[in-house]
């Protein structure tokens, strides 16, 4: 059986395309669902933040409302697994900082994916296997610098790196 990406096209102008909703389908297919989903973006975000993460910082990364985010924020304190302290630069910000039980949960919740991940991969080549997940972890740390670089060129109106 040919497990080889479909691509009509000999430019990989149409396997491009494909990207968006491949990533999506990704999404859906490899979380415990909407509320787990969320949950996880949060806590890696928080965790994985270059310096101390507040909420309005969170709602920018996650591409939400502050009060979408506070929410979410909320739920995860009254879970355990954030807390809101004070900021070490500045005494009058309040930042996140994960608990314990949010740091198991991250945990958990990168088993459960890496699980998924073998699962879904089981029949590949061990080579292509780890080469998809190289790859994979490249995009997601490019696409983290990628996001900051918007974010700068909204502030300070240098626009974004093209």
């Amino acid at each position: 059986m040919d497990n080889a990406p479909r691509d009509p096209g000999t430019d990989g102008s149409a396997l491009l395309d494909q990207i968006g909703p491949a990533l999506s389908h990704l999404r859906r297919r490899t979380s415990g669902g909407r509320a787990d989903l969320t949950r996880n973006l949060v806590l890696n975000v928080v965790a994985n933040a270059p310096g101390e993460m507040t909420v309005g910082g969170l709602a920018a990364e996650m591409g939400v409302t502050q009060p979408v985010a506070s929410r979410t924020v909320a739920a995860c304190i009254a879970d355990g697994l954030l807390r809101r302290a004070a900021s070490q630069a500045d005494s009058r910000r309040t930042v996140l900082e994960l608990t314990d039980a949010g740091e198991a949960e991250r945990r958990r919740f990168a088993s459960e994916q890496r699980a998924t991940f073998e699962d879904i991969t089981a029949d590949w080549e061990p080579a292509e296997r780890v080469q998809f997940a190289r790859f994979l972890v490249r995009y997601s740390e490019d696409a983290g610098a990628w996001s900051a670089r918007q974010r700068r060129g909204g502030q300070d109106g240098a626009g974004a790196d093209a």
